[in-house]
């Protein structure tokens, strides 16, 4: 992936609308496994199966714009390769084919605490998550205020991570992520983070984000909140768009595709 000013680009400017360009965009790996036939073999293998070796295309052929201003909801079932595109766009991981253009510096909720340092202190894992997004020592300081009373884990912060419970340490890493001011924001199940008082402060610093964020990529199985928080949305199935629009009608072409109802429950677990 690169950047605006590696690929030797203009800076996104309200006349340069596109925030991020995915061109024939294709990601392929290999993974292995151990096949049992039947038990009986494994009985006669003492449980060791054949190796075998699977090609998963996960993204095939995508390509899409996002213009500036654009909360892009993803949705799909599971292994429709949602997240491996993300990751392919925040640059984790390269396309085998294909171009991405990214204009901004990206703040990723992919895997929350990604990078974190479970031997440190939450205080320690703040500056160097802050440094990691590319801010300076400085930065990292005017922002830890306000990074910790949002995470709100409170003598926490100067104990190691190790002793966190997994609420306090989504907590902690979404509050880092949103505090980065940054110009695309990668959303990857983030919103579950923490217990329900956390969840609504969450949703609200994100519609606070993307008053002023350049774009937001939502990836969920919570439809209600990809209607509620989107104004586009790509439905993938097997590493394909299936489709593109505004988000009531794909989410609803979406649970139609699936044959289930539109009840309260499917829109938050699909």
């Amino acid at each position: 992936m690169l950047s605006a000013s590696e690929a030797g680009l203009p800076s996104l400017t309200p006349d340069n609308r596109m925030a991020v360009t995915v061109k024939n965009v294709s990601v392929t790996y290999k993974t292995s496994y151990e096949k049992v036939p039947t038990i009986k073999t494994a009985l006669s293998r003492l449980g060791k199966g054949q190796k075998q070796v699977k090609i998963v295309e996960a993204v095939k052929d995508v390509s899409f714009d996002v213009p500036y201003g654009t909360t892009l909801g993803i949705v799909g079932s599971n292994g429709a390769g949602k997240s491996t595109l993300m990751r392919t766009v925040a640059g984790i991981l390269p396309p085998n084919q294909g171009r991405i253009d990214v204009y901004g510096r990206v703040s990723t909720l992919l895997a929350l605490g990604v990078g974190f340092n479970a031997n440190l202190s939450g205080r320690e894992n703040v500056v160097l998550g802050g440094l990691a997004t590319g801010l300076t020592p400085e930065q990292v300081t005017d922002r830890y205020d306000e990074i910790t009373e949002f995470a709100g884990i409170g003598d926490f912060m100067d104990l190691p991570m190790r002793t966190y419970s997994s609420g306090m340490f989504s907590r902690l890493a979404f509050s880092v992520a949103v505090h980065m001011d940054p110009d695309i924001l990668l959303i990857d199940e983030a919103l579950s983070a923490g217990d329900a008082a956390f969840r609504v402060k969450a949703q609200e610093k994100m519609a606070e984000i993307m008053k002023t964020a350049r774009a937001m990529f939502l990836v969920s199985h919570a439809l209600g909140s990809v209607k509620d928080l989107c104004n586009d949305c790509i439905w993938m199935h097997h590493g394909r768009i299936m489709m593109r629009g505004e988000p009531e009608q794909v989410v609803d072409a979406y649970m139609n595709f699936l044959e289930v109802g539109q009840t309260a429950i499917t829109q938050e677990e699909l």
